[in-house]
């Protein structure tokens, strides 16, 4: 008869992995980043960005199209002042437009 391991959750997966834990914080640091400039982003803009991977200071949000990539891009130097101001400091921000007709899907 063969025992079976428990199963663990992927928090506690994530608590025991090194690996899993620095990637587990960066999401959420990444999560935190676009929660802190989500209403500087119009409303329309909103459904189509999502927070992407935050890298050696550099954050990358991912669009869904060009038209917002665009607008957006004109907003980044205001993101990243807002940024500062709430101690969330990035050295850049990185747009980059994904493949799908809706980010993460």
């Amino acid at each position: 008869m063969t025992r079976r391991q428990p199963s663990v959750t992927l928090l506690q997966a994530s608590q025991n992995n090194v690996s899993l834990a620095k990637l587990m914080a960066l999401n959420r640091a990444s999560k935190a980043r676009l929660d802190a400039i989500f209403p500087l982003i119009p409303d329309m803009l909103r459904p189509n960005v999502i927070a992407g991977p935050l890298d050696d200071g550099v954050w990358c949000l991912l669009l869904s199209n060009t038209t917002t990539a665009a607008k957006l891009r004109q907003l980044v130097p205001a993101f990243e002042a807002h940024l500062r101001v709430k101690g969330l400091d990035v050295r850049s921000i990185r747009l980059k437009i994904s493949g799908s007709s809706r980010p993460g899907r």
